[in-house]
């Protein structure tokens, strides 16, 4: 786990980095450093280990088949573990941003929709729908930038506007930019994230 904090203001952005298959919790945080250099950082590596070594935050059956069960288990201990470090390191769930790519931006998404307590906004990459819930929760308070990629092999654009009419039928601010590209991140995904964060009001404190 890879924790960062500049400054002394408790009102600072939290980035919680959630990186995708085959990661580690360095990779997003040049990602997280070119949307606002300022914040904090909160970076678990993912405890699921594919083929015995590729780390991930919940198992699969196949690609874009997801193990419900361990990803509702392990949705869970991932807020649990993100409300145990806001009182470790002093800091308000209020605050926290849900940074993640592919296989993190479909936990995130989990967040979002079984315990969104603990996360006040998300920024979304190549996520795709992780489960539907019986009940949408009031997503009323959360603002959620999605980025996908039109030439996604793994997720078709249907299966992300799927996801970005969730978000929406649960009260969120969401939003969503159509990159040029397949499943991999490029420069203008992180480009319109860094905008996005700027035209919210996620620095209003």
């Amino acid at each position: 786990m890879k924790v960062e904090r500049k400054g002394g203001s408790k009102n600072v952005p939290i980035f919680l980095l959630l990186h995708g298959t085959g990661g580690n919790e360095e990779d997003l945080i040049p990602v997280a450093r070119e949307i606002y250099s300022e914040a904090a950082i909160l970076s678990p590596r993912g405890k699921i280990l594919e083929d015995g070594i590729a780390a991930r935050f919940f198992r699969r059956l196949a690609e874009g088949v997801f193990d419900l069960e361990d990803l509702r288990f392990r949705t869970n201990e991932l807020a649990n573990f993100v409300n145990n470090a806001s009182k470790t390191y002093g800091f308000d769930l209020q605050h926290v941003i849900a940074l993640g790519y592919s296989n993190g931006a479909n936990i995130a998404s989990s967040m979002l929709l079984l315990r969104p307590e603990v996360l006040s906004a998300a920024i979304l990459f190549r996520a795709m729908v992780p489960f539907v819930p019986n009940t949408l929760p009031d997503l009323s308070n959360k603002y959620i930038f999605m980025s996908s990629g039109l030439y996604d092999p793994i997720i078709p654009k249907q299966e992300a506007e799927r996801l970005f009419s969730l978000f929406k039928n649960g009260g969120a601010k969401v939003s969503i930019s159509w990159q040029n590209s397949g499943h991999e991140l490029v420069m203008e995904d992180v480009k319109k994230a860094k905008e996005s964060f700027y035209s919210s009001s996620l620095l209003s404190g």
